[in-house]
């Protein structure tokens, strides 16, 4: 009887102690995966991209279930839809496409996915510059997936700053709408500061694009010092992103 007794509390103890390396190890899993993602995207790897969004897709096949695994091909196909852009535009409406559909597939499964929703609306969003018939549309519901995040969370990092961006687009120069929108942009850069942005458990990505997005509006304003302070912190960042390596170069020059 005792020893069925110890075996027993032997065997829960090597469970207890397998739990937790099975999740350090997937969340390593999602860390690696979030940067080799961000990598291509801020190096415009299209063809390393689209070796991820490959891989991704196999196990996604494998296990649909997965809410980490298809929010991280989600995020591959949205920066897929980014770096195709105009000139590959029927490749770019399609990873959005992708992007929409695997991130409702974890609202369906979590309808409080906070980071769904922002990724599912900056997917919109992006449609919306290729679709011109339903964009409408796409920034209807972009709005909406805003709306709802930002009332959950208020202060996540990458909803602050995607509303920003999308209050930015669409207000007019100089008009107040537009410069609530820049106060937003600036919040959305302190709060990328206090976050980490290497990040293994959880989504972590935003920091270089919320600091080069606030150092062009900076620049735009005239205020290069300012600028280049933001710059050169999303290249601390990501010091192989070559928008930013652009927008340095810009400032360098009279």
């Amino acid at each position: 009887m005792i020893m069925a007794k110890n075996f027993l509390l032997a065997s829960l103890l090597l469970v207890s102690m397998a739990v937790p390396t099975a999740v350090r190890a997937a969340a390593e899993f999602g860390g690696d995966l979030q940067a080799q993602i961000l990598y291509a995207y801020q190096t415009e790897d299209g063809n390393g991209l689209a070796s991820v969004i490959q891989n991704l897709s196999a196990q996604v096949k494998d296990d649909p279930t997965d809410p980490a695994l298809r929010y991280q091909l989600a995020h591959a196909q949205y920066r897929m839809g980014l770096i195709a852009g105009e000139h590959r535009e029927h490749q770019a409406e399609s990873a959005l496409t992708d992007c929409i559909a695997d991130t409702k597939a974890i609202l369906q499964q979590d309808v409080k996915s906070v980071e769904a929703m922002a990724l599912q609306s900056a997917c919109y969003s992006s449609l919306a510059e290729h679709e011109k018939l339903e964009g409408l549309l796409w920034r209807s519901r972009a709005a909406d997936r805003l709306e709802e995040a930002l009332a959950l969370a208020p202060r996540n990092p990458r909803v602050v700053f995607l509303s920003a961006m999308n209050a930015l687009a669409r207000s007019k120069k100089d008009s107040a709408e537009h410069q609530a929108a820049f106060r937003q942009l600036e919040l959305a850069a302190q709060l990328f500061e206090g976050s980490s942005a290497t990040a293994i458990d959880a989504p972590g990505w935003g920091h270089a694009e919320a600091y080069l997005a606030l150092g062009r509006e900076l620049m735009l304003r005239g205020d290069r010092l300012a600028a280049r302070n933001w710059i050169e912190k999303s290249l601390i960042v990501a010091p192989e992103y070559k928008a930013a390596q652009r927008q340095e170069s810009l400032l360098a020059s009279p």
